[in-house]
C-alpha cells in the first residue's frame, strides 16, 4: 500500500444519506479493501458495532433513569432511528455531588477501524424544576465533544458537534422514561462528554473541518457497519461543503497523507488547509461530487499505483480489491515505444513502483505523462466535462514525476 488516509469523523444528516443513495454505487465500485476483509464481508462475517450517538443515548437514558428511580442498570435498551431496539451495556453509573448523574458506555465499533473504539462516551443528566414555565430538554456537548467553528457542516457555529440523529435518539429515550406531565414541570439538561475526545480528535479530520476541541457524536442508523462506503463518502461530501462555504473553489484531492503532505509543500499558501481532501480509493465519486457542487477546479495528486488504477477506469471492475494490472501498464509502455523485452519485464513486475523503476531504467519516454493523461480523461468524464482538472504524479521523495496538463 502506498499510503493511507486519515480516519474520518463526520457530521451527516438524513438528507445527506437520501441525496447520495443514487451515487454511492460508484464509490462502492472504487473501494479497495484488503483481501481478508473483502472475504469476510462477502461471507457476512464482519462484526457490526454501534455509533457514538447510540452510546450517548444509552448513557443519557441510564443517567435519567437513575435520577428518577434510583436504580443502576447494567444494560439499557436503546431505540434506533428505524424503530429497532438494541441493548447497550453500561460501564458505570454514578450520582454526582451536584445532584446530577453520569453514565458511561464503552464504544464498540465492531470490526470497523474506528478511532473511538474502546473509549468512553459519557452523558451527564440533571433534572431542574421549571416552576412557572414549561420544561425543556437541553442537549449539549462537554469535555471532548467538538465545537463547530466553520460553516458548511449543517450545524450552527458555536454549537456542539452532535449529529441531529443522536439528538433525536436522546429525545426518544427521554420520552420513554418520563411522562408529559413530568416534562412540563422539569427541564432536563443532558451533557455528552468524551474523556479522551481531545486526543482522539487529532486522529480525525475534525480540526481541518473546523470542529475544535473534540470528536463528533455521530450516527444516522445507530449501527456501525465495518468499512462503510457510505460513511467515507459522506465525509468527502462534507469536506467539499466546508471548503465551498469558506469560499475555496480549487480543491486538492489526494489519495492519502503522504501525497497530501507533498501537495502542501508544492502549493504552499495558495490553497488553505481545508482545501485538501483525502479521497482514498474514491476518486471518481469525489470528482463527480465536486462537479455537482460546482467546484471550479480539482487537482488530483498521488503516486503511480493509485493513479494507474484511476487511469484504468472504474468500468474495469475485475481489478476491484486487487493489484494494479501489469498488462495495462505494459500496454501503455508499448504505446510509448518500449521494446518487447521491457514490455515483458513490466508484465512480470510485482508492483506499480517496480514498473516505475523499469520505465526509468530503460528510458521509456512519455510513460508517466500518459498515465496522468488517462487519469485526466477518466476524471473529466466523471465531472461531466464541465470542471477544470489537473493531475500530478509524485515520486516517493516528493518530486513531481509528471503533470497533466503540462505546465
Amino acid at each position: 500500500m502506498e499510503e493511507s488516509g486519515n480516519v474520518k469523523d463526520v457530521i451527516t444528516t438524513d438528507d445527506d444519506t437520501r441525496n447520495d443513495e443514487f451515487d454511492i454505487s460508484l464509490a462502492e465500485k472504487e473501494q479497495e479493501l484488503p483481501k481478508e476483509i473483502e472475504e469476510k464481508r462477502r461471507k457476512g462475517l464482519l462484526r457490526t458495532g454501534f455509533t457514538t450517538g447510540t452510546c450517548a443515548c444509552a448513557a443519557a437514558k441510564s443517567s435519567l433513569l437513575f435520577l428518577i428511580t434510583g436504580k443502576q442498570y447494567c444494560e439499557i435498551p436503546v431505540t434506533l432511528p428505524k424503530g429497532k431496539k438494541i441493548d447497550i451495556t453500561l460501564a458505570w453509573v454514578k450520582k454526582n455531588n451536584d445532584g446530577s448523574a453520569t453514565a458511561s458506555v464503552i464504544k464498540d465499533g465492531g470490526d470497523d477501524p474506528d478511532v473511538t473504539h474502546g473509549h468512553e462516551i459519557c452523558s451527564t443528566v440533571d433534572i431542574i424544576p421549571s416552576f412557572n414555565q414549561p420544561g425543556t430538554i437541553i442537549i449539549d456537548g462537554g469535555v471532548g465533544v467538538g465545537r463547530v467553528t466553520k460553516p458548511g457542516l449543517g450545524l450552527e457555529i458555536g454549537s456542539a458537534a452532535i449529529n441531529p440523529v443522536p439528538k433525536k435518539m436522546i429525545l426518544q429515550a427521554v420520552s420513554e422514561v418520563t411522562t408529559a406531565e413530568f416534562l412540563k414541570k422539569n427541564t432536563i439538561k443532558i451533557i455528552v462528554s468524551v474523556p479522551d475526545g481531545i486526543e482522539l480528535a487529532k486522529k480525525t479530520d475534525n480540526p481541518r473541518l473546523g470542529i475544535m476541541g473534540g470528536i463528533s457524536i455521530l450516527g444516522t442508523s445507530g449501527i456501525v457497519y465495518p468499512f462503510s462506503t457510505a460513511s467515507f463518502a459522506a465525509s468527502i461530501r462534507q469536506s467539499i461543503d466546508v471548503s465551498l462555504a469558506l469560499g475555496t473553489t480549487t480543491l486538492v484531492l489526494t489519495t492519502g497523507g503522504r501525497s497530501e503532505d507533498f501537495a502542501k509543500e508544492l502549493f504552499g499558501n495558495q490553497i488553505p488547509d481545508h482545501g485538501y481532501i483525502q479521497i482514498g480509493d474514491f476518486s471518481g465519486y469525489s470528482v463527480k461530487q465536486c462537479s455537482i457542487k460546482n467546484v471550479k477546479k480539482v487537482i488530483i495528486a498521488g503516486f503511480i499505483g493509485k493513479l494507474t488504477k484511476m487511469a484504468m477506469g472504474i468500468k474495469q471492475t475485475h481489478v476491484r480489491g486487487s493489484h494494479v494490472s501489469m498488462e495495462f501498464m505494459a500496454g501503455l509502455a508499448s504505446k510509448c515505444g518500449a521494446s518487447q523485452t521491457v514490455v515483458e519485464l513490466i508484465n512480470a513486475a510485482n508492483t506499480a513502483r517496480h514498473v516505475s523503476e523499469i520505465i526509468q531504467q530503460n528510458n521509456v519516454e512519455g510513460f508517466f505523462s500518459l498515465i496522468c493523461k488517462n487519469v485526466y480523461e477518466q476524471m473529466y468524464e466523471h465531472a461531466g466535462k464541465n470542471m477544470e482538472i489537473e493531475v500530478i504524479m509524485f515520486e516517493f521523495d516528493g518530486k513531481i514525476r509528471s503533470r497533466y496538463p503540462e505546465k
